[in-house]
């Protein structure tokens, strides 16, 4: 097969015009030489407007590449990558002949040649604007709010205000309310750019910086890891440049340090505006805010919106509506526990089954004290009348995921698969069906809210309320120890690991070293390990030795090289997940396994 490609080369020569064919055989070095300069010349050119566009991309910010400019280097790109396959050839005397060797090379050059003349015109500009001030976000149905709401956009549009502070409990509304506003500021064109940013309950500075980074389109100077200051000094230049803008930051639970992030103080000299949502009026007022509270709704809003979820059929029944007035009011005004008891509800028409439901949610409130503890109670109200224990662990498996997280729900159906709370069936799509008529379920309850991910994939996200229902549940039956996202450098201490535990999740995590001190001792009922996204650089012997029935293990995108031998003795393992384990070289014998059924190193 060697001689082939150089026979066939041969073979093309030979339909070349004789004067045509002894020019390429005698001139062949004045070829190459012509072909290298083009070569070069295209890669300069090449540099040249990757420069050009480098620098329009950051001045002004929000600037996105001209369409053509794009298929241009990318075309570019491949054209230099062929050329060098030319060169290769040529250099290793591929084709038997000269001329062979020529023709090709002087083929590509006319080839870069038409690339070089039709080179995007740098005079013209490489670049174009982008959405003017961002993306509106997808948001629910807003019912009353409306003195709030007013009260905060006349913040923003005065200028003696420059930090805005909305607080309130947990579900009272929020976060849908600055939503509203985003997308309002959106549309009125009032600032250069509108960014929103979710906080979450472990405040993680890096994340902040790249979340706004990523807003602002930075990303071939933006330094993904390293020294904070200097993230923060590059970020603080960015917003400068950014002009008029307006900071959202979500769901922030401790005061945050603008200068620690690298966001400009907000003046009315700047233009600039920062709003936080908060549980804490103390957090307000701690970051100089405004202070504006979200208060719960009225009951006339209440049932409002009450029915507008339950549906119309139940609106048309005169023997539930006294009752559905009372389980009405102990929703507290709380827009979230509406929505969840009014989901739940939804489709029941018997009148015993809602003075059942009353009771249940008065005898649930009565036992516990405080207003987040209400709350929690309203919520899980819900999840008890899930009925469906499959079900349950379904949603339970959800809080496993750091708070505020979206989860892809291909993913997730595929994680619910490996865990066995979908049965067993004839194909895997009829197992897939089954897991998205669960997620409509549990979508349809409102404890999970639909979402597009910021990579545009079908995806689920927990509220924190919602979330902080399921951890009460976890720490008690099932027992799930969850640490996820919480910045820990290394594993929680031996007592955290009790002998019930089922489940654990350290997913998202900064943990490097797994230290013999720490080691559990005793976990005979861990079923699932997830360890993923962690800089793990090896894994000891026997840490997997008091894991008896360990089930599930995720070790994606960690920095292991190798993994124990004490793998193999993990005898009820049906799922390994080793993606994107980029360092790993070496895997121990997997023949033992016998229960293993997906084994992912891609």
């Amino acid at each position: 097969m060697e001689y082939v490609e150089p026979v066939l080369g041969i073979a093309n020569c030979l339909g070349t015009p004789a004067c045509k064919y002894l020019q390429y055989h005698r001139k062949l070095n004045d070829y190459v030489r012509n072909f290298k300069r083009m070569r070069d010349e295209l890669n300069c050119k090449m540099e040249d407007i990757e420069l050009q566009l480098k620098a329009e991309l950051l001045r002004p910010l929000g600037k996105i590449p001209k369409k053509g400019v794009e298929i241009w280097l990318k075309a570019v790109k491949e054209m230099i990558r062929e050329a060098q396959v030319v060169e290769n050839k040529v250099s290793n005397r591929r084709y038997l002949c000269r001329a062979c060797n020529g023709k090709l090379v002087d083929e590509k050059t006319g080839e870069m040649k038409k690339f070089l003349d039709n080179a995007p015109n740098a005079s013209e500009g490489l670049a174009t604007n982008g959405p003017s001030a961002g993306l509106p976000l997808p948001t629910s149905e807003l019912v009353g709010e409306e003195a709030v709401r007013n009260e905060i956009w006349a913040c923003l549009i005065q200028e003696e205000v420059s930090k805005i502070g909305v607080w309130g409990m947990g579900g009272v509304g929020k976060t849908t309310i600055m939503k509203h506003i985003h997308n309002d500021l959106l549309k009125e064109q009032r600032f250069e750019r509108v960014i929103w940013v979710t906080i979450s309950k472990e405040f993680n500075v890096m994340k902040v910086q790249d979340d706004i980074a990523g807003a602002l389109k930075l990303k071939e100077d933006w330094p993904r890891e390293g020294d904070k200051l200097r993230r923060a000094a590059i970020l603080l230049e960015m917003l400068k440049n950014a002009g008029k803008h307006v900071l959202i930051l979500d769901d922030v639970w401790d005061k945050v340090s603008v200068v620690e992030v690298g966001i400009p103080e907000p003046s009315g000299g700047n233009g600039c505006k920062l709003v936080v949502t908060t549980r804490s009026e103390h957090v307000c007022k701690y970051m100089g805010c405004k202070v504006i509270k979200v208060k719960p709704l009225s009951e006339e809003e209440v049932l409002i919106l009450f029915l507008n979820k339950v549906g119309p059929n139940i609106v048309q029944s005169p023997t539930i509506m006294p009752t559905l007035k009372l389980v009405v009011k102990e929703c507290a005004g709380l827009p979230l526990t509406i929505v969840v008891v009014a989901g739940t509800m939804k489709g029941e028409y018997s009148p015993r089954i809602w003075k059942n439901a009353l009771k249940d949610l008065k005898d649930r409130i009565g036992k516990v004290e405080g207003v987040e503890a209400e709350v929690i109670e309203r919520l899980k109200f819900s999840f008890d009348h899930l009925k469906d224990e499959k079900v349950k662990d379904c949603f339970l498996y959800c809080a496993l995921y750091p708070e505020d997280y979206e989860i892809h729900k291909v993913e997730l159906i595929e994680c619910w698969i490996a865990e066995i709370f979908i049965d067993e069936m004839d194909t895997r799509q009829e197992m897939e069906d089954k897991g998205l008529t669960i997620l409509k379920r549990l979508e349809d309850n409102c404890l999970l809210e639909n979402i597009t991910t910021q990579f545009g994939l079908h995806g689920i996200k927990m509220h924190d309320a919602v979330r902080d229902m399921a951890l009460s549940i976890t720490r008690m039956n099932p027992r799930y120890m969850i640490q996820a996202g919480l910045q820990l450098e290394e594993l929680p201490e031996k007592e955290q690991w009790s002998p019930d535990i089922e489940k654990v999740s350290l997913m998202y995590n900064s943990i490097s070293e797994i230290s013999i001190d720490v080691l559990p001792t005793k976990c005979q009922l861990l079923t699932t390990l997830l360890l993923q996204h962690n800089p793990v650089k090896k894994i000891p012997y026997s840490f997997f030795i008091n894991m008896p029935c360990l089930s599930v293990l995720n070790l994606s995108s960690a920095k292991i090289e190798s993994l124990p031998n004490s793998i193999s003795e993990l005898k009820n393992l049906t799922t390994l997940l080793l993606c994107d384990c980029e360092e790993l070289r070496d895997l121990p014998c997997l023949s033992m396994l016998q229960e293993l059924k997906k084994l992912d190193l891609s």
